[in-house]
C-alpha cells in the first residue's frame, strides 16, 4: 500500500493546468471535436501560434488543439501543470531529476510556461501564471 499524497501548503486549485493535443490541420480538428464533444471550438492566438480552445467555465481547466508535434521528441497530448514557484527553479528540478527541458519560457497573456519532457521523453509543459 502506497502512502497518500502530500498537501502542499498553497497548492494550486488545479493541479494540472491545461491539456494540448497536436493535431496535423487545426480546421479538421476542430469539426471533429466540435461534433463529437456538440460544441463549437475558439480559435485564438496563442502565444507563437494559432490553437482552437475547448469551451469551459470561468473556473474550469481547459485545454486546446494546435497544428504541430508535442514538444522534444515526445509525441500524442501535452499536459501543463501549475509550478509552486518560478519557472526557472522548475527548470532546475526538471534537468536534475532527470527530465529535458527543450523550450525557453513562452509568455501569454495568462502567464508563462516552458516545455520539458520527463524521463520516459512524455511531453509535459510547466506554468506560472
Amino acid at each position: 500500500m502506497t502512502a497518500p499524497a502530500t498537501i502542499l501548503r498553497n497548492a494550486p486549485d488545479n493541479a494540472i493546468v491545461w491539456a494540448e493535443i497536436p493535431v496535423r490541420d487545426l480546421d479538421a480538428a476542430c469539426a471533429f471535436y466540435g461534433a463529437a464533444l456538440s460544441c463549437d471550438l475558439s480559435q485564438q492566438q496563442m502565444g507563437p501560434n494559432m490553437a482552437a480552445v475547448f469551451p469551459a467555465s470561468e473556473t474550469g481547466v481547459s485545454g486546446h488543439l494546435y497544428e504541430g508535434k508535442p514538444a522534444g521528441d515526445g509525441s500524442g497530448p501535452t499536459v501543463s501543470l501549475c509550478v509552486p514557484d518560478t519557472l526557472e527553479a522548475t527548470m532546475d528540478r526538471v534537468r536534475a531529476a532527470g527530465g529535458k527541458v527543450v523550450s525557453p519560457a513562452i509568455q501569454i497573456p495568462a502567464g508563462r510556461f516552458f516545455y520539458a519532457t520527463d524521463p520516459d521523453g512524455n511531453s509535459l509543459s510547466f506554468f506560472q501564471n
